[in-house]
Parts: C-alpha cells; sequence; structure tokens
C-alpha cells in the first residue's frame, strides 16, 4: 500500500489507538504465563499494529516494517525459539527442561525466565508473519 487510505479521522483515531494496542501486547507478553495469553497473541496485536498504519498511513507510516524485513524478523524469532531449547541441551537437560540453565537463582526463576524468552521468540516470528502476509497480498505487480 503505497498511498494513504485514512482521512483526518481515521489517522487521529489510529494515533490514539495504537498506542493501547502496543501496550496491551506487551502486557499480554509479559504475563503469558501466569494468564491467558502468550507469545502467538502478543505477537498478533503487534503486527496487527503495524498492519493498521501500514493501511491508514501508507508507507510513511511509523511503525513501517517492510516484507523483507518482516521475513528475516520470522527467521530471528525461530532462532531464538530453537536456541533456547538446544541452550537447555547443551546444559545437561532435556528440550526445553529450564532448570537447567547454569544460572544463580531459583529454579522457578530459572523456568520463568526460558518461558519469557521462548515467547519472545514467537512474539517476533507471528508478527513478522503477519506483516509478510499483509506484504505479500498488497504488493502490486509490475508489468
Amino acid at each position: 500500500m503505497n498511498r494513504k487510505f485514512g482521512t483526518i479521522i481515521l489517522d487521529t483515531a489510529f494515533r490514539y489507538l495504537v498506542p493501547f494496542i502496543l501496550v496491551y501486547g506487551m502486557y499480554v507478553l509479559m504475563h503469558g504465563e501466569y494468564s491467558p495469553g502468550g507469545g502467538f497473541q502478543a505477537g498478533a496485536l503487534f503486527g496487527i499494529a503495524v498492519v493498521l498504519g501500514r493501511l491508514i498511513q501508507g508507507e510513511e507510516a511509523m511503525l513501517n516494517i517492510s516484507g523483507n524485513t518482516a521475513i528475516i524478523l520470522a527467521g530471528i524469532g525461530t532462532f531464538i525459539y530453537g536456541f533456547i531449547g538446544v541452550l537447555t541441551m547443551l546444559f545437561n537437560g532435556n528440550f526445553l527442561e529450564y532448570g537447567a540453565f547454569p544460572l544463580n537463582m531459583a529454579e522457578a526463576d530459572r523456568h520463568a525466565l526460558g518461558i519469557l524468552g521462548i515467547e519472545i521468540g514467537v512474539t517476533i516470528c507471528v508478527m513478522a508473519t503477519i506483516i509478510a502476509i499483509f506484504d505479500a497480498l498488497t504488493r502490486r505487480e509490475e508489468w
């Protein structure tokens, strides 16, 4: 979407709505271990915030991530998820057994830190995938 779609009303509503979407996405990410939600839901919220920006403000949106950058970010998110799982195996634990981390803290804290790392990876991957799909659907073909 190269050109702006929004009017002054949509642009103003977008400027008031998106910060709340981003804050709620961060809340869902941080409290995903204890309450419903987590990486997938937070990634969907962050991805929709970027898509809304591109729909309403066009290419000059403040939260603009291109499709190629989104594909790279999806790979980075997948790498984070896999790296944390393999890291636990390197310290003589099973896959995603967070108690095997050699950190000087209680096992519950190591577990919470491991889950947060996994959810951050999933969040990045889901957000980037939504943006990449949106970019693929709205890309104009040059003839």
